[in-house]
């Protein structure tokens, strides 16, 4: 790749995508144009004209890079410029343009040789990383991430933050895990490496722990200008933990995740390359994968992307490569025992997907189920959103014990499988719904899962709940025994589209965190009720709210809109906006600003009888902080029903009626909009309570379970 790109031509000076500014200009529609883009919306009123300039202040850098004074002028005011259009809402990064004929900037592109050492549970690697400062700055250093090191000692921030949630366990001697770069150099463009190796040290921007090496930072001795290319070569070597945070080993089994000293993202506000915390997953750029993978002979291996060679060695080892463009990671899976199962993904309106199921022997017969769980997200995430744009998955079928299930990287994940299948669909069929439609939030929107992990996994929670509500309808509650072991499903308890939104988790931990604080800042033990159940939650709300249709085309315009681009929240609370045609910040303050809670109920409900006639009033209060517009719907004995409107600003509203009937019940709420009401027992009242009979009824249930129970038992004695 050039240091520079040539000169645009005028049309591709615009926003990737944005109508709008072409049709104001006079220009034909861009390629592919889907839709006006956040550049142009009254919200984010960007300046393309200021856009357009830095871009071509930089076209011109390119050939004037040897005059030194004109350079650092010229940097300037491509700097003054950018600043400017970050000043009014752009993007994360101002040079974020997809390069020519490719879906993404690709500028973070890896070429990693790695081999596994099977005896000594390491890797040994040597990488090129091929780097483009796409960010209105130029970089006086390079920061990476080096994950494993979270588990070198007990004084990381990862480990720290563990102990905080009440969640450690020492590692097995064998359990801990690093990283060590032994080399770093930058090649000049001479061909001679620049050896950088001394200059290395570890930081902590977040919390200034010198126990923790998960992030290292390079001096360069001559900044990276915007737009510009550096190729930087690194060896380095790395201990595999035991399996945990869904990486390492057990047996010969290895699942290798966030396994290689990678770059962080410079942003046009600066390095985003934040320290592993126990709560957070991952967040970097796009570019071009090509990865070698040594292991012995007898490895079955599967990775992100497409295998395109095989090279046997002759000291028993083999070479796998593996290639994939577009992509911001790589995982890779090894083991002796991997039963291969394909097909192949077929459906009119989506291009086809050549699914690859690694599967261990004891969980033969389930393929069945691994790959009905890929096609339904597949065809509904692609109706819905978008096309999966790869053309291949791979899906890994994880050990026992490997700590590795139910994690994505691009084109690759884990799934969930039993020795004992149950008849609920949770398992496996949730967990790979869930990990295939991650492809789309976390693979190619790509948010900075750091601090809003919520965009990702919140958003797919509510997604992946959908598609089991469709997909999978026979669904019921399942509890596992004997170290789970033996299922044992429910018959008679479905387990709904509610209980995949995780209701149960954020009903006791609803104001746990203000949804809005950066995800590494969350209390570790309940980060994931922040990120995965209240955003579920609030989502369905809106989808009840809005309706499905409004729904599906906020959610595909966001994507079509930001897909590889890292969009902040503000960029999905505009589409919000914009799609609907309302301005819901008031319900984006309270459920993502605020940790106020829901809470409407019935407080009182009185029939008094005058004469022939019946005067009923009803009292509904909102208990809770938070604010939202509910029905209340008042039913009388001869069937009769009235609905009232209520804003729900108030503390209470008073409602009276003179009718010739009884007031038979009330509901808040009765067709349950309000998802994130934490009390919704107290949403109806009737005149005649029936606690008494209901409880009778379960009190029998149970006392038949409790002599069955005490009949086995005595059995046995």
């Amino acid at each position: 790749m050039p240091a520079h790109s040539p000169p645009f031509p005028l049309p591709a000076l615009l926003p990737r995508r944005c109508v709008r500014q072409a049709a104001h200009a006079g220009l034909p529609r861009p390629p592919g144009a889907l839709a006006p883009c956040t550049r142009c919306d009254a919200h984010s009123s960007i300046d393309h004209g200021a856009a357009g300039i830095a871009r071509t202040i930089d076209a011109i850098l390119g050939k004037i890079r040897r005059v030194t004074l004109r350079r650092v002028i010229l940097s300037a005011a491509a700097m003054f410029a950018a600043a400017a259009i970050a000043a009014k809402g752009e993007s994360v990064q101002t040079y974020d343009a997809p390069e020519p004929g490719a879906l993404s900037p690709r500028n973070a592109s890896y070429d990693i040789d790695v081999r596994l050492d099977h005896a000594a549970r390491t890797l040994s690697g040597r990488q090129t990383i091929r780097w483009r400062n796409i960010s209105a700055q130029p970089a006086s250093e390079l920061q990476f991430h080096l994950y494993w090191n979270a588990w070198r000692n007990p004084e990381s921030t990862w480990f720290r933050e563990r102990k905080m949630a009440r969640n450690y366990t020492a590692p097995l001697p064998d359990g801990w895990g690093a990283m060590d770069v032994t080399a770093i150099g930058v090649r000049e463009p001479s061909g001679a490496l620049r050896d950088l190796t001394a200059q290395m040290r570890f930081i902590a921007p977040d919390d200034g722990n010198t126990g923790d090496r998960t992030v290292m930072a390079v001096p360069l001795d001559e900044p990276v200008q915007p737009n510009e290319t550096i190729q930087v070569e690194l060896a380095w070597t790395g201990r595999i933990p035991r399996g945990i945070a869904r990486t390492g080993f057990i047996e010969d089994y290895y699942f290798i995740g966030h396994w290689f000293p990678k770059l962080g993202v410079l942003e046009d506000r600066g390095w985003n390359t934040h320290q592993f915390h126990a709560p957070t997953e991952f967040y970097a750029d796009f570019g071009v994968y090509d990865v070698r993978i040594t292991v012995p002979a007898a490895f079955v291996v599967g990775a992100t992307g497409r295998q395109t060679a095989r090279t046997a060695n002759s000291d028993g080892s083999v070479t796998y490569r593996y290639r994939e463009a577009d992509v911001h990671d790589f995982a890779w899976t090894a083991s002796p025992h991997y039963v291969e199962r394909t097909r192949t993904f077929t459906d009119p309106a989506l291009p086809p997907v050549e699914m690859r199921l690694l599967m261990l022997p004891e969980h033969r017969g389930q393929e069945d189920r691994y790959f009905s769980a890929v096609e339904a997200t597949l065809k509904r995430y692609g109706e819905w959103f978008g096309p999966y744009p790869y053309g291949h998955v791979t899906i890994v079928d994880p050990a026992f014990q490997s700590q590795a299930d139910g994690m994505e990287y691009p084109t690759i994940f884990t799934g969930r499988a039993r020795y004992l299948p149950s008849r609920s669909r949770q398992t496996p069929e949730m967990t790979v719904a869930h990990e295939t439609g991650h492809q789309w939030w976390y693979g190619i929107v790509a948010t900075n899962e750091f601090e809003h992990a919520w965009m990702d996994e919140g958003i797919n929670t509510y997604a992946t709940a959908r598609v089991m509500e469709e997909a999978f309808p026979d669904n019921r509650w399942e509890r596992r025994f004997f170290g789970g072991h033996l299922p044992w499903s429910f018959r008679d308890i479905p387990f709904t589209r509610l209980d995949n939104d995780r209701i149960a988790g954020y009903r006791d931990n609803s104001e746990a965190d203000v949804p809005a604080t950066p995800t590494f800042r969350y209390w570790p033990s309940t980060a994931a009720v922040m990120s995965y159940n209240k955003t579920a939650l609030w989502l369905h709300t809106l989808e009840r709210y809005l309706g499905w249709p409004t729904m599906q085309r906020i959610l595909a315009t966001f994507f079509q809109r930001w897909q590889f681009r890292h969009p902040r929240p503000d960029d999905f609370f505009a589409t919000v906006n914009e799609v609907s045609g309302q301005d819901l910040t008031w319900f984006f303050d309270q459920v993502y600003r605020s940790s106020n809670t829901f809470d409407y109920g019935v407080q009182d409900l009185l029939s008094e009888r005058r004469g022939e006639r019946y005067r009923t009033t009803v009292i509904v209060r909102r208990y809770g902080e938070a604010t939202f517009p509910v029905d209340v719907v008042t039913t009388f004995a001869d069937g009769h029903r009235i609905t009232e409107k209520w804003d729900g600003l108030d503390r209470r509203a008073i409602y009276v009626y003179d009718r010739p009937a009884q007031v038979s019940h009330v509901q808040v709420d009765p067709r349950r909009v309000l998802l994130l009401d934490t009390a919704y027992t107290n949403n109806s009242r009737t005149l005649n309570p029936r606690s008494g009979r209901a409880g009778m009824v379960w009190a029998a249930r149970w006392m038949t379970w409790l002599q069955d129970l005490m009949l086995t038992y005595a059995f046995f004695l």
